[in-house]
C-alpha cells in the first residue's frame, strides 16, 4: 500500500469509529428522554433535547462531518442537562 491509500484508510476507520461513537450517546439521549419523560419531565429539557438532536441530524455543523467530535460534545453536553433536571425532579 502507497501513503496515499494508508492515510485513506486510516481517516476512513477514525471517521467511522467517532461515528459509532456518536450514534452510541444519541441513543444514550433518548433513552434518558424516554426514562425523563415518564418520570414527568419539565419543559426546558425538552428543547434542549430535541435541540441536540437536530443538530446531529442535521448536515451544516461547526466542523465538517467526518469529523463527529461536535456532534458528540453537543450530545453530551444535552445528556448532562436532562441528568442534572431529573436529579431536580427527584
Amino acid at each position: 500500500m502507497d501513503t496515499t491509500t494508508t492515510v485513506i484508510v486510516v481517516g476512513a476507520l477514525l471517521a467511522a469509529a467517532l461515528l459509532a461513537a456518536a450514534v452510541a450517546v444519541a441513543v444514550r439521549l433518548v433513552r434518558t428522554r424516554r426514562e425523563l419523560r415518564r418520570a414527568g419531565l419539565p419543559t426546558g429539557p425538552r428543547w434542549i433535547f430535541w435541540g441536540a438532536v437536530l443538530y446531529f441530524v442535521l448536515p451544516t455543523d461547526l466542523l465538517p462531518d467526518p469529523v463527529y467530535l461536535d456532534d458528540i460534545g453537543v450530545l453530551l453536553l444535552a445528556l448532562r442537562s436532562l441528568r442534572t433536571s431529573s436529579k431536580d425532579l427527584v
